[in-house]
């Protein structure tokens, strides 16, 4: 997974653009993720061999942890990557949806 973007491969992009707490009121905490899983499915089903997930939280205070990204070159690439993320899902369930949306860091 170290090979450069070349025009075979697919990128997918999910940008929120109106403040989390909107999309977990409406949606429910998973909405970005169960929309990136989609997308993902949609560009393995194509042929890719690899996935790699990326979030980046804009306008994070300083000192917090602002970008994190998970690869896989399994079998079933995008499903492993959203098993590893689950289990973050399922963490920030338990925490209640008060915590979840006051969460920075």
């Amino acid at each position: 997974m170290s090979d450069s973007i070349l025009h075979e491969c697919g990128i997918a992009l999910i940008r929120l653009r109106k403040p989390l707490s909107f999309y977990i009121d409406k949606y429910g905490p998973t909405y970005a993720m169960n929309k990136m899983y989609i997308l993902m499915e949609k560009q393995h089903n194509r042929g890719q061999d690899g996935a790699g997930i990326a979030n980046i939280k804009i306008d994070q205070k300083p000192g917090f942890r602002f970008f994190s990204r998970y690869r896989s070159i399994k079998s079933q690439p995008v499903a492993s990557l959203f098993k590893k993320s689950a289990k973050n899902i399922a963490r920030l369930k338990r925490l209640g949806r008060r915590n979840l949306k006051t969460k920075t860091g």
